[in-house]
């Protein structure tokens, strides 16, 4: 392989994004704009979510003795 050249698959669709330094992929990991903006739709619209938090910790569940 190339160095400096990196192949993913688009998160959306599947096709193969080639970016190397002369490529310029404007829209990496994407393959398009529109697989970009579906993804976006797709977190505003919360089909994607972080389910654990950030930081590694639980969130614990408020017990009934705390409400």
């Amino acid at each position: 392989m190339d160095p400096g050249k990196l192949k993913v698959r688009c998160p959306m669709c599947r096709k193969l994004v080639v970016r190397s330094p002369q490529s310029k992929a404007p829209f990496f990991p994407f393959c398009s704009e529109r697989c970009k903006l579906i993804d976006l739709g797709k977190w505003l619209g919360e089909e994607h979510r972080i389910h654990e938090p950030l930081d590694g910790r639980r969130r614990e569940e408020p017990t009934k003795e705390a409400q």
